[in-house]
């Protein structure tokens, strides 16, 4: 599709030109319930339940506990959700628990293999997307990760093939309402790096193209955090913040190593200067895999994580 427009055609269609990928005006784009964000509260707070994983204890409690330690938010897994349907659960039960919380569904984790090369691995990917999707419909959900599942321990499609199928996971998406957020994972042989994902997003030529970046990935990747000045609100609607220690190094730092907000030395106030400038008036989803902290209460994690982030956003 894209190779028949012209560049200026390409940035017309995508919604994602100045105002979309590009930082511009976004009194027209941005959602409504976001573009009423104040001075005091200019981001929503979600937990995704990464943060208290380890804890094992079921999407339920997962839920109560985002809600009692006083997030806007939930971002679960799709595995967790999956575990409680087989289990006998409703998603129509557990979609109204979450609403009668005070909560909302802003994303979801999931790992459908949308990008890889073979044939039917990714046939069987578009069909693990769609049922994650119908079931996020079913709890109110918005989003969902679309990170580079099948293309992160060896090399993937190039950028521009890696677009024409993002595009189609967002075709998917339009048919159930739920937006995936094409992911930037630093380890990842196909899109470590924040500009390989914006041109995966903006060559997607799809109105409703996103990226999902993470300070732990941007790190990981070598990214560095200059370019999130070059995005929206439209671009970006889910930011992952978590923070890293000055050791281990950028090589062998993992997931593991994510410690609270402001307990490290990631930029993270200048990133959020920067992403308040370019228009992003989303939510910030706490994402941690810190073994230490899936030992202790998680409740008291939960509320430990809410508090460094208002803190480090108090410093805007």
């Amino acid at each position: 599709m894209t190779a028949a427009l012209s560049r200026r055609e390409l940035l017309a269609t995508t919604g994602l030109a100045c105002g979309g990928v590009l930082a511009g005006n976004l009194s027209q784009t941005a959602p409504a319930t976001e573009s009423a964000r104040s001075k005091d509260k200019p981001f929503g707070y979600c937990l995704n339940t990464a943060t208290i994983r380890g804890q094992e204890l079921g999407i339920v409690r997962e839920v109560e506990i985002t809600a009692q330690a006083g997030y806007d938010a939930i971002e679960p897994w799709m595995g967790t959700l999956d575990a409680y349907v087989k289990g006998g659960g409703s998603l129509k039960d557990l979609g109204k628990r979450i609403r009668d919380l005070g909560l909302s569904v802003e994303s979801a984790i999931g790992f459908a293999q949308w990008i890889v090369d073979d044939d039917a691995a990714r046939k069987n990917g578009l069909e693990q997307a769609q049922r994650d999707m119908d079931t996020l419909v079913a709890i109110g959900g918005k989003r969902i990760a679309a990170p580079p599942v099948g293309a992160h321990d060896k090399p993937g499609p190039d950028l521009a093939t890696a677009a024409a199928r993002y595009r189609t996971l967002l075709e998917l998406g339009d048919q159930t309402g739920i937006v995936p957020e094409v992911e930037v994972w630093g380890f990842s042989k196909t899109l470590s790096r924040l500009s390989q994902t914006v041109y995966v997003a903006v060559e997607s030529g799809h109105p409703k193209a996103c990226v999902l970046p993470d300070v732990y990935h941007l790190h990981k990747g070598g990214s560095g955090f200059q370019g999130l000045k070059l995005l929206s609100g439209v671009a970006v609607q889910m930011f992952h913040i978590n923070d890293y220690p000055e050791n281990p190094p950028r090589e062998t730092i993992s997931d593991a190593d994510r410690i609270y907000p402001g307990d490290g030395v990631a930029p993270l106030v200048e990133m959020l200067r920067d992403l308040r400038r370019a228009g992003f008036q989303g939510f910030l989803s706490l994402e941690l895999f810190n073994r230490d902290y899936w030992k202790q209460d998680a409740l008291a994690v939960a509320k430990t994580g809410l508090e460094k982030m208002k803190a480090v956003v108090a410093a805007l």
